[in-house]
C-alpha cells in the first residue's frame, strides 16, 4: 500500500508564522544592532551628526560597544538553545570592546584602573562561557529529544564513532557527528567515502559515544544504516544543522561544495538502532 504525498509527515511540515516572523525580526534587530555599533565605534563623529546629538566620542565608542554586544546576543540566540551561555557571549563581547575603548580612549580622559576592571570581568566572563560549553559538551544548538533508552546517550552526544565494516568484515571506525531525532540518528558523509561504499554493501554498524578523535567514551549499539533522499534528506541536513549551527550550517557545507567533484554530493543515512527499547 502506497503512501500518498498528502500523508507524508515530512513533506506537509509547514512552519507555524512565528517560527518565520520570529526569526526575520531577531536577523533584523541583530544586524542592525551590530551594524550601528560598528558606525559608533568606526566614525563617532559622523555616527552623532547622523542621529543628530552632541558629539561625545569616548561615550559613543562604549554605546557601539553595547550595540554591538546585544547585536551579538540577538543572533546567537537563534542557533544557540541555553540562554545562559548566549548572554555570557554577548556580554564577553560587548564588555571587551568595552575595555578597549577605555584603553584607546584614555587621551580623551578617564582613570588608568578603568580597563583593568573590565578586562577583569570579561576575563571572568571569558572563563564563565569556557565552562558553560563544557557543560553543554559543546553543542550549544538544538537537539531532538530520543524516544528510545538506545538513542538517549547520544541526543546531546557532540561527537560518536561510528564503525562500518569492509567485505572481510574488518571494521572501520570513524568519527562523525550525529543528530537524533526519535526513534533514529542521522550521520552524512560524502557520496563516494569509504563509508558510504562499505554502508551500501554492509547497513550493519556501531556507534559509540567518543571524543572528537574517535576514541570511544561509553558503550557502543548496534545499529542499521539507511540511505535517504529527498525530503528525508533535507531534514537530516537541517537536524544537523540546528544541532551544530557553526560546524554543520557553514564549515562542513563549505568543506563538501569544495570536495564534491572529487568526493561527490553529501549523503545522509538514518541509523536506527537494533535492539530499541
Amino acid at each position: 500500500m502506497s503512501v500518498s504525498p498528502a500523508a507524508d509527515p515530512i513533506r506537509t511540515e509547514r512552519r507555524p508564522p512565528d517560527q518565520i516572523v520570529v526569526p526575520v525580526a531577531v536577523v533584523l534587530c541583530g544586524l542592525v544592532m551590530v551594524l550601528a555599533g560598528i558606525f559608533a565605534l568606526g566614525w563617532p563623529m559622523e555616527f552623532a551628526e547622523f542621529v543628530r546629538f552632541d558629539p561625545n566620542e569616548h561615550f559613543l565608542h562604549d554605546a557601539g560597544a553595547f550595540q554591538i554586544g546585544i547585536g551579538i546576543g540577538l543572533l546567537l540566540a537563534l542557533v544557540w538553545r541555553d540562554a545562559l551561555l548566549t548572554t555570557l557571549a554577548a556580554f564577553w563581547v560587548a564588555n571587551t570592546v568595552h575595555a578597549y575603548n577605555h584603553v584607546a580612549d584614555l587621551h580623551l580622559g578617564g582613570r588608568l584602573s578603568d580597563p583593568w576592571l573590565l578586562g577583569t570581568l570579561s576575563a571572568l566572563a571569558a572563563i564563565a562561557v569556557w565552562a558553560r560549553l563544557r557543560a553543554l559538551g559543546s553543542v550549544v544548538g538544538y537537539v531532538r529529544p530520543a524516544m528510545t533508552r538506545a538513542l538517549a546517550p547520544f541526543a546531546e552526544q557532540k561527537t560518536v564513532v561510528l564503525t562500518t565494516y569492509r567485505a572481510n568484515g574488518t571494521p572501520v571506525p570513524t568519527a562523525v557527528s550525529v543528530a537524533v531525532d526519535g526513534d533514529r540518528a542521522v550521520v552524512r558523509s560524502f557520496q563516494k567515502a569509504g563509508k558510504t561504499r562499505r554502508l551500501r554493501k554492509n547497513p550493519s554498524v556501531e556507534i559509540a559515544p567518543s571524543t572528537g578523535r574517535g576514541v570511544p567514551t561509553g558503550p557502543a549499539i548496534r545499529a542499521t544504516a539507511r540511505i535517504l533522499d529527498g525530503a528525508e534528506s533535507r531534514r537530516a541536513a537541517h537536524l544537523l544543522r540546528r544541532k551544530y549551527p557553526l560546524l554543520h550550517g557553514l564549515v562542513v557545507p563549505l568543506s563538501h561544495r569544495a570536495g564534491r567533484a572529487k568526493l561527490g554530493r553529501t549523503v545522509h543515512f538514518e541509523l536506527t538502532p537494533v535492539d530499541a527499547a
